[in-house]
């Protein structure tokens, strides 16, 4: 297996002979709005593609998408995906990829097996208080080879730290974990992506599981930057299972 990060929450994923895209977002620099009543208001996406689209979509015959925020899935992905590859998607966002043209919308309720791959669905909280209730239903996803030639794969999603996350980590015991971080916050109220103490706390409880850190410095309102998190991984003793990708940058893992 191997993941690419391509830039915030969008990754590509090689797993079990096939490559999945996750969570796409190909606008250029500044091509988007800042989010609104956040501390930094500057245009999204901050930086752009380290990589052509062409590349970025290169050999991809599967999307997942955790959730629609724009920025997990923006207008110029809608125009340039290729909409006959099956896409997996949560339940309460099946119409509207439907009416974007995608052909293979498939949900996952609980979970779902396609070409040797298991996905299953877990819980997460973007926030909380009312503006959690305000962002509204995210997943994440567990990916398992049947013939358990990967390792197992946990994308948390668009979540904070919690009981569905410390859940789906002693569920399903993933060999590598992508969190979701950032520390995402409003003018008001907790951060809604993980901030450095869950991405800590998610370590310690994840055993020996190997972490790629995704969703950070692209997004107005991601705040945490890489340096501070290097730092402060390294003051935890955990810079030896807590990789901090660059943009563009590509992590092999072995079952």
């Amino acid at each position: 297996m191997h993941i690419q990060l391509v830039r915030h929450a969008t990754l590509r994923v090689g797993y079990n002979g096939h490559i999945l895209l996750v969570d796409p977002m190909l606008s250029q620099a500044g091509e988007m709005p800042a989010t609104v009543n956040t501390p930094n208001q500057r245009p999204n996406p901050g930086v752009e593609l380290p990589m052509s689209v062409e590349e970025v979509l290169d050999g991809v015959n599967a999307i997942l998408i955790t959730h629609t925020h724009m920025d997990h899935l923006d207008e110029a992905a809608v125009r340039q995906l290729p909409k006959h590859v099956p896409l997996f998607c949560q339940p309460p966002d099946r119409e509207k990829l439907k009416n974007h043209g995608f052909e293979q919308v498939i949900v996952v309720e609980d979970d779902y097996e396609w070409e040797g791959i298991h996905f299953d669905r877990t819980g997460g909280r973007h926030g909380t208080g009312e503006i959690g209730e305000k962002m509204g239903p995210v997943s994440g996803f567990v990916l398992k080879a049947r013939d358990g030639n990967e390792p197992t794969l946990y994308l948390t999603g668009d979540t904070i730290w919690c009981e569905e996350v410390e859940h789906a980590l002693k569920s399903h015991q993933p060999d590598v974990v992508v969190p979701f971080a950032g520390a995402a916050q409003f003018l008001v109220g907790d951060p809604i992506t993980m901030t450095k103490e869950d991405i800590v706390q998610l370590a310690q409880a994840a055993g020996n599981s190997q972490i790629f850190v995704a969703h950070m410095e692209v997004w107005n309102h991601c705040l945490l930057s890489r340096s501070e998190l290097v730092e402060y991984v390294r003051a935890n003793d955990l810079s030896d299972r807590i990789q901090i990708p660059q943009n563009g940058e590509k992590i092999e893992y072995q079952r």
